[in-house]
């Protein structure tokens, strides 16, 4: 169980005593209740556990209620508001003011009372205020009576609440670049301004060295690594693929065992670095024990480290996978070759829906014209308008081979609805072949699969523009 952010309900009201306060006090409170029962049923952090919510310990009507609220969710760890209200309020007294918060208002759509007004009145505020606000309004009226949320409500809310709750969840995290720029790729410029500005985060960096310097110093859990070894030995090594190098570039049996014990050490201590390890500490390590808070990691690899060493494809694989040698766990966000414009499109992914993601490459579309001139076949149904090939550059996840099912199709899923039959079928759809050694001069190993047809995909990928700012694109297939 992890600290996370809780979601703060605001439920607003007007600040009229003397009969207009006293009958909504009720219809309010019930509404901010109905708010945090519905995101607590519905939404999860990244270790299965229900996402908290906060309510103010009254109704909000004047603007020391709105400074007691404050006061409680920044000692409560609130990381994002929602707003409620089923009439008019006084915008500035009431809303929040919080500049880090993610912020939305529900105002009820009511004949009795203009929740309406007081929707369109706070977020003019908060446009002119540059505090932005997710306004939020169902389309069918309903009774003063009525607590229920209609379901387009729900639906917004819960878009939103699933939203918020993935910034304040990286707000305060770290990005860990280990290396630096890999092969002149852009996203692997890494750009703090964007971090903090836009996300709220920091930027960590170590030089690839520091593993090996792990390595040859003993800085890991030696029972871990024998463990690790074990169940490699016993899930992976099983699947190694024939070495198609040529027979000059061929490595002995002895150096390729030596590469399998070099990856697993290499995947603890990217690890570490990323989160620490309280067993270092008991081993007198007491600075790597810290880690560097990386909520996301990218690793440089190529060419200063693939040249000499074996590659990360292995760590990078088994990391954004949602399980390894200590069983079924929330996958890891780590970027190959330190993309971390992927890296981060990944964590977007991984906090917005608890699955692991995938790092693949668009190799080439296949119009189907080349298809039918090439195989002679003509491609129908799904395929018909072509195929996006796609192969997975190193650290796809083993999640990806679709051998998880949800209502019998393939799927991935959250870790806590995994089960270790299926953990068990996704390693054994996937094979470990030696790198090629054109490309990875330093040996290791590279993961091969394919994935069961059928499951949804979402591809995205944010950019940098200059002068405009950090663009994301998405295609949904």
């Amino acid at each position: 169980m992890h600290n996370y952010p809780k979601i703060g309900i605001r439920p607003v009201i007007d600040g009229r005593q003397g009969g207009v306060r006293e009958s909504l006090e009720d219809k309010t409170m019930n509404l901010a209740r109905a708010v945090s029962d519905l995101i607590s049923s519905h939404l999860k952090n990244g270790d299965g556990s229900p996402v908290e919510c906060v309510i103010a310990d009254g109704t909000i009507g004047r603007v020391g209620e709105s400074a007691a609220c404050a006061e409680k969710f920044e000692r409560a760890g609130v990381g994002a508001t929602i707003t409620v209200t089923s009439c008019w309020c006084y915008g500035t007294e009431t809303m929040d003011m919080n500049p880090h918060y993610p912020k939305a208002v529900w105002g009820f759509n009511g004949t009795e009372r203009p929740g309406a007004v007081y929707l369109a009145a706070v977020l003019a505020a908060h446009a002119q205020k540059g505090l932005p606000a997710f306004g939020i309004y169902g389309r069918d009226i309903q009774d003063i009576s009525d607590n229920s949320i209609p379901d387009d409500v729900q639906e917004k809310l819960l878009r939103f609440a699933r939203a918020a709750q993935a910034v304040a969840t990286m707000r305060g995290r770290s990005y860990l670049s280990i290396g630096s720029v890999s092969m002149g790729i852009a996203g692997s410029m890494v750009n703090p301004d964007f971090f903090q500005e836009y996300l709220g985060m920091r930027n960590e960096s170590v030089d690839s060295t520091e593993i090996l310097r792990r390595m040859e110093e003993g800085i890991y859990d030696r029972a871990e690594f024998e463990r690790a070894m074990a169940w490699t030995e016993e899930k992976c090594k099983p699947n190694e693929g024939e070495d198609f190098n040529s027979e000059a570039k061929k490595r002995s049996r002895e150096v390729m065992d030596a590469d399998w014990e070099f990856v697993v050490k290499m995947t603890l201590i990217i690890r570490d670095l990323m989160t620490g390890n309280p067993k270092l500490r008991e081993m007198g390590f007491k600075e790597e024990a810290i880690g560097h808070n990386a909520i996301a990691a990218g690793f440089q690899g190529q060419r200063q480290w693939t040249d000499f060493r074996p590659n990360g494809d292995f760590s990078e694989a088994i990391l954004n996978s949602s399980f390894d040698w200590n069983g079924i766990r929330e996958a890891f966000v780590v970027a190959t070759e330190n993309d971390a414009l992927n890296g981060v499109t990944m964590l977007f992914g991984h906090l917005l829906t608890n699955t692991a993601q995938l790092f693949s490459d668009v190799r080439t579309y296949w119009s189907p014209e080349a298809v039918k001139r090439v195989t002679g076949k003509e491609l129908t149904g799904r395929a018909a308008n072509g195929i996006i090939h796609l192969i997975n550059s190193g650290s796809t996840t083993l999640d990806g081979t679709g051998r998880q099912r949800l209502n019998g199709k393939p799927a991935l899923k959250p870790h806590w609805e995994i089960t270790p039959q299926e953990t068990d079928e996704c390693l054994a759809a996937t094979t470990w072949y030696p790198a090629n050694r054109d490309y990875f001069r330093g040996g290791g190993y590279s993961s091969n699969f394919l994935s069961e047809g059928g499951m949804p995909v979402t591809m995205s990928r944010v950019n940098l523009v200059k002068g405009v700012g950090p663009v994301l694109q998405i295609a949904e297939g």
